[in-house]
């Protein structure tokens, strides 16, 4: 029989499940379903089943680290379980708060932290590597957007177009005997080549939130103490991913999440293949990290790569008053060029509302500038960067893993 502080266990591993699947759904298909590739059932649906092939495969080794390397398994009481959870949980709270992509990973490994803190089972050696890793991922996702930016998307802009259909691209035809699957008459060999890169890389998304995230609804509740074998847990943590993907989830496909409403949907793309793949080599290693922090920080240097095509590479090594720029960036730095009349993928908030930016001829399409000169794209310095909000999602990184080590230190020293 399970005990009630089990059963609290679960509830509360069902309620964090529940919101990472309604948030990650929309992260992961939000380009899919603007563009009406996808019914947002359908990408409930494929979100739950890559979020299971991710979590039952390499996220298992994820949540060993989590469950039984930065502490003992022996540990994880049911006090103890309920107590991270608890904390896990909190950082999805403050993060809708303060409209921030905090990283659910750093929290629940910051309250398991101060449980091994606590009790003096913390793995230090262990706990270098995943800080160590925390530190080079946001590095590895700006150098990479930033390469990126500077010297591929500008070119890739100008090549790869992506259609919003007024219909879904796949159908069922039921008018025979039998219902058949058929492709939207409106759509080119083209439009299916890139729909279909869209959908395979929503569902590689979901594999690595799958990957990454499983363990951070059940980690605690899984080892010699927990109620949950590893499968059980897996099936438990897919199970909410699932229930969030169907519920909540319609909402964040509707607004298609904040890090990337503003993006066009080519750099959105981008962004998940770079956030994605790092997550996934990551969770093979079994270290814990946060796709949000790894995505966002890939975000900020496409900009940042897009906007510094104005100087040259000497110029940056050796800045002056007169040809220092001002590399401030956000997705403003994407965009912008659209407010000089360039033409630009749209981004996915426009698929998502049925807008997209006005067609233009190939005649009128400018010369992508040579790196150093100035273009239009480049004119607009101030809308690249909001200097408030990159100090407020950076402080909130820091700052939820460390009031979850800072609050969870006390609790697990009375309770425990």
């Amino acid at each position: 029989m399970l005990s009630l502080l089990a059963i609290a266990g679960i509830l509360v591993a069902v309620f964090v499940g529940f919101n990472i699947g309604g948030s990650s759904t929309g992260v992961a298909f939000g380009p899919a379903v603007g563009s009406r590739l996808v019914r947002k059932t359908t990408a409930a649906g494929l979100f739950t089943a890559f979020g299971f092939v991710g979590a039952w495969t390499v996220g298992r080794n994820v949540i060993d680290t989590m469950s039984s390397s930065i502490v003992p398994a022996a540990q994880f009481t049911p006090v103890a379980s309920v107590g991270v959870l608890f904390f896990t949980g909190l950082s999805l709270l403050v993060s809708n708060l303060y409209g921030v992509p905090a990283s659910t990973s750093m929290t629940a490994v910051g309250a398991i932290v101060g449980l091994g803190l606590a009790t003096g089972t913390l793995n230090e050696a262990l706990m270098f590597t995943i800080l160590s890793a925390w530190i080079v991922a946001p590095l590895v996702g700006f150098g990479s957007g930033a390469l990126i930016g500077r010297y591929v998307y500008p070119y890739l802009d100008r090549r790869v177009a992506f259609t919003q259909f007024d219909a879904p691209l796949f159908q069922l035809d039921r008018s025979g005997r039998l219902p058949r699957l058929t492709v939207n008459g409106n759509a080119s060999a083209t439009d299916i080549v890139g729909s279909a890169m869209v959908l395979v890389i929503a569902c590689y998304m979901a594999f690595s939130a799958g990957a990454s995230n499983a363990a951070n609804a059940v980690a605690p509740l899984v080892g010699q103490q927990g109620p949950l074998t590893v499968d059980q847990g897996v099936l438990l943590a897919v199970f909410a991913f699932g229930l969030g993907g169907f519920t909540i989830a319609r909402r964040t496909l509707e607004t298609v999440g904040d890090d990337i409403t503003e993006l066009p949907i080519l750099a959105s793309l981008i962004v998940s293949i770079i956030g994605g793949t790092i997550i996934t080599v990551l969770s093979v290693l079994g270290i814990p990290a946060s796709l949000a922090v790894s995505t966002t920080c890939c975000i900020i240097g496409l900009g940042w790569g897009r906007a510094s095509r104005a100087v040259t590479v000497s110029e940056l090594a050796t800045p002056t008053p007169d040809t220092q720029p001002e590399l401030d960036v956000s997705t403003g730095a994407l965009v912008a060029s659209r407010t000089e009349g360039v033409p630009t993928s749209p981004t996915v908030g426009d698929l998502a509302r049925g807008e997209a930016p006005a067609e233009q001829s190939a005649a009128d399409v400018p010369e992508i500038p040579d790196i150093g000169e100035e273009g239009p794209a480049e004119l607009d310095r101030r809308s690249l960067f909001d200097p408030t909000a990159v100090t407020r999602i950076v402080s909130m990184w820091v700052l939820t893993p460390t009031l979850s080590v800072v609050g969870s230190y006390p609790l697990f020293l009375v309770v425990l």
